[in-house]
């Protein structure tokens, strides 16, 4: 139990559901749908389309989405890949053609056909109770009506004038009179209200084979994208077998690739070999086996993340504990190593993720994104939807695993997360963050499982981040790391720098089976809440 002396956040309580999300108007979305009869599902649903208009910058109906569920709270985790794909016109020999080496993010060919609005629509259609129009109503009306500007938004908003100006469709709606609406100002967007009202009236099609997907493909093709009409028309969702590791007596699930879920368990793995316990939560030897951890993983990750459908990823290799012991035999508990990781990522992103759990134990872990601040800065101009540049992180490497091709899914970073013992799902749990987010899940998870922290003081704790990129590179480091902490580990050799903004944030629901209760916790770095009833 925290100091409640000191400044901080209580875990949130109750018996009957609750949701935890990264946005207060999301949150109260989410409770409003449960206590209204809705299920875990149809509340997920809501609460991310209403953070597609009241976190712009982080998700939205252009972006993408993976899900785990727990029916009933069952050990059974259904996973959902809702990631969109390449246009089939994408072949690396016709970027080489052009001379285009790098996917730049303000390109058209950063943009992979959005998954969410099929996901979306699929999930609600097989394990919830209401439809997408009903759930799409508490997003529209914020997007007609207005919603006011809330901290995090409205720092992570006036960062990306530049990415808002490049697109005037996009500076139109995002930078009225020139900037941003500031923060506590009202906003408006009505014409992606009126795509919504659309998509709520004849359905996920309205979207995919309709006059959102002409004015979408229209405005890429003329800014020289290779996107199509059947591209959109032919996008569709898949049902995933997940994958899972052990970790201090819990299996920790997570989707397949093409997301970084795999990285987390092989960082989670490694550590596995550590009594991390016995170093402190907050020392220098924690932090270092934590850093050099990450840079093992996130190397394995740049060399053979890719869509299974069309390169071979080695999971079972990478899960493997002779694979954990390996690369953890390279670690010095005294000095870093060298980080040289295989190829450069895109940079740091933003995302939405948030829990649900309802009165029947049903628990969804649901992730959302747009990649970037405000995606590829690209927007439909009679839509109002803005595109997601997740096609920048394909490589144009033909030798690449994740190089582009038609069809093809890009190595993606979001991923939720589900923690189960004895039969039961025990925890929807997720961090966002962009490349953050596989060394997210495993900081929240061992400052749970190793120091015994609640769901809420394991999101606060300070972060860290060993930046991937070729060669030497430094390490994120929050202000809440003690400076004497980092002098140590300076001394080992790590450098570090200041993050632009928080680290990532959180979201987790703890089910006490015994108890009958629920304990959720909120991320402080984003301006959500935890509530039940």
């Amino acid at each position: 139990m925290r100091n409640l002396e000191l400044a901080g956040r209580s875990v949130a309580r109750s018996l009957n559901g609750m949701a935890a999300t990264s946005h207060s108007l999301a949150t109260l979305t989410a409770i409003n749908v449960l206590q209204d009869g809705g299920n875990a599902m149809d509340a997920a649903v809501a609460a991310c389309a209403v953070q597609g208009v009241v976190e712009p910058e982080s998700t939205g109906i252009g972006g993408d989405c993976f899900v785990l569920y727990a029916p009933r709270g069952s050990a059974d985790i259904v996973a959902f890949n809702g990631s969109g794909r390449a246009p089939k016109a994408a072949t690396a020999a016709w970027y080489a053609e052009q001379g285009i080496d790098t996917l730049e993010r303000y390109s058209p060919h950063s943009v992979t056909v959005p998954g969410s609005i099929d996901a979306w629509d699929r999930l609600l259609r097989d394990h919830g109770t209401r439809s997408l129009g009903d759930m799409l109503q508490p997003a529209i009306r914020f997007a007609r009506d207005g919603y006011a500007i809330t901290e995090r938004v409205a720092t992570d908003w006036e960062s990306e004038i530049e990415t808002l100006s490049y697109d005037p469709a996009t500076a139109r709606i995002f930078l009225p009179g020139g900037r941003p609406p500031g923060l506590g100002k009202v906003h408006h967007q009505p014409q992606l209200a009126a795509s919504l009202e659309l998509i709520a009236r004849e359905g996920r099609d309205a979207f995919y084979k309709g006059e959102i997907a002409e004015d979408l493909v229209d405005h890429l093709r003329a800014l020289g994208g290779l996107h199509s009409l059947e591209d959109f028309a032919t996008a569709e969702g898949a049902y995933v077998t997940p994958i899972k590791s052990g970790y201090r007596g819990f299996d920790i699930v997570q989707c397949p690739p093409n997301g970084q879920g795999v990285i987390a368990l092989l960082i989670l793995n490694i550590l596995s070999g550590y009594d991390l316990a016995s170093f402190g939560e907050m020392t220098a030897e924690r932090l270092h086996l934590e850093i050099e951890a990450m840079r093992l993983a996130y190397r394995e990750r740049d060399a053979h993340l890719a869509d299974p459908a069309q390169a071979e990823v080695p999971v079972e290799r990478l899960l493997s504990e002779d694979y954990a012991a390996d690369l953890r035999r390279q670690i010095d508990l005294k000095r870093a190593m060298a980080a040289p990781a295989p190829a450069p990522v895109a940079a740091h992103a933003d995302t939405v993720y948030l829990s649900v759990v309802d009165k029947d134990r049903n628990a969804v872990s649901f992730i959302n994104s747009t990649f970037n601040s405000f995606g590829s800065g690209i927007t439909g101009p009679k839509s109002g939807v803005v595109l997601q540049n997740r096609g920048g992180a394909f490589s144009v490497d033909p030798a690449h695993p994740n190089c582009i091709a038609p069809g093809k899914r890009p190595m993606h970073t979001i991923i939720p997360g589900m923690m189960v013992k004895d039969g039961r799902a025990v925890m929807p749990f997720g961090v966002m963050g962009g490349h953050y987010q596989a060394a997210g899940h495993a900081r929240f998870l061992t400052n749970l499982l190793d120091f015994g922290l609640d769901v809420q003081q394991s999101m606060d704790m300070p972060r860290i981040f060993a930046l991937p990129g070729e060669g030497e590179t430094e390490v994120e480091a929050e202000s809440g790391v003690p400076q004497e902490v980092l002098s140590k580990l300076e001394a080992m050799g790590h450098r570090f720098c200041k993050p632009a903004k928080p680290i990532g944030g959180s979201q987790a629901i703890r089910i006490d089976w015994e108890a009958g209760t629920l304990a959720g916790g909120s991320d402080p770095r984003k301006d959500g809440c935890a509530l039940g009833y």
